[in-house]
């Protein structure tokens, strides 16, 4: 079955047409149905101004269906899927939101590790929002195995690459076991899960700061996390300092 986009019984006079190429101004003649066309002029791939490229970037059957995707539309996707991923990941936990809440911190640091590490953006989100996504029976702990089968089971659903569903796996029974890999993806994860699960103990005893951050900053793998736990301290005994001052001139 063919996309109807894509389908040339339902195409009109307008299907083919010529753009300027962004390169060198020569006109490139475009059918409908293309994704590139590569400028006969000087060579430079020219992408398809007037194609929609919104379905493709979240369906798993877009590369048979428009041909090579590029690159463009390829990180597009990667942005969508960490959206989409951190919205499954809420709507599994539902109102457990205290795994909500510590998925969502070790997000928001594996981000700024990995912008400033150079680790691979849909990995570590992907990782950092799906580390514990099972909802087990009350008292009963999940096994590692029921965590990587959970992430992988979002992931599939929403039609992931195989070999980022397959390294996210890696990097979460890598975490639950204690196994270290010598990547940057899980050195980014580990260090952004530490972080989080601090910053979640710190809001409940900020006056434990410092021990608190002199116990986790020899686990920390990456440069850019003992970065973020020396702000992430400084931060707390501030707003510490700020309160005790409040609270003294109320007295």
């Amino acid at each position: 079955m063919k996309c109807p986009g894509q389908d040339t019984r339902y195409w009109k006079g307008d299907a083919i047409f010529e753009v300027p190429c962004p390169n060198c101004g020569h006109m490139v003649e475009f059918f409908k149905d293309e994704s590139t066309r590569k400028c006969k002029n000087c060579g430079n791939k020219v992408i398809n101004p007037k194609m929609d490229f919104g379905c493709a970037a979240h369906c798993k059957f877009a590369a048979q269906c428009l041909g090579e995707l590029p690159p463009e539309l390829l990180a597009q996707r990667e942005d969508l899927l960490k959206d989409r991923v951190a919205i499954e990941m809420k709507l599994t936990l539902k109102k457990d939101f205290k795994r909500v809440g510590q998925a969502t911190r070790s997000a928001r640091y594996a981000e700024k590790i990995a912008n400033a590490e150079g680790a691979d953006l849909a990995v570590v989100l992907s990782a950092a929002y799906l580390q514990d996504v099972v909802v087990a029976p009350e008292g009963e702990t999940p096994t590692t195995g029921e965590k990587v089968a959970a992430a992988k089971a979002i992931l599939e659903k929403l039609s992931a690459r195989e070999d980022l569903t397959s390294e996210v796996c890696e990097i979460i029974e890598a975490i639950h076991t204690g196994k270290k890999l010598d990547t940057i993806n899980y050195r980014t994860v580990h260090d952004a899960i530490l972080l989080g699960e601090l910053q979640g103990h710190l809001k409940k005893a900020p006056e434990k700061a410092e021990s608190f951050a002199g116990e986790l900053s020899p686990k920390l793998l990456t440069e850019k996390g003992k970065e973020l736990l020396q702000t992430l301290v400084s931060d707390v005994l501030k707003d510490l300092e700020n309160a005790r001052a409040k609270q003294a001139s109320q007295g």
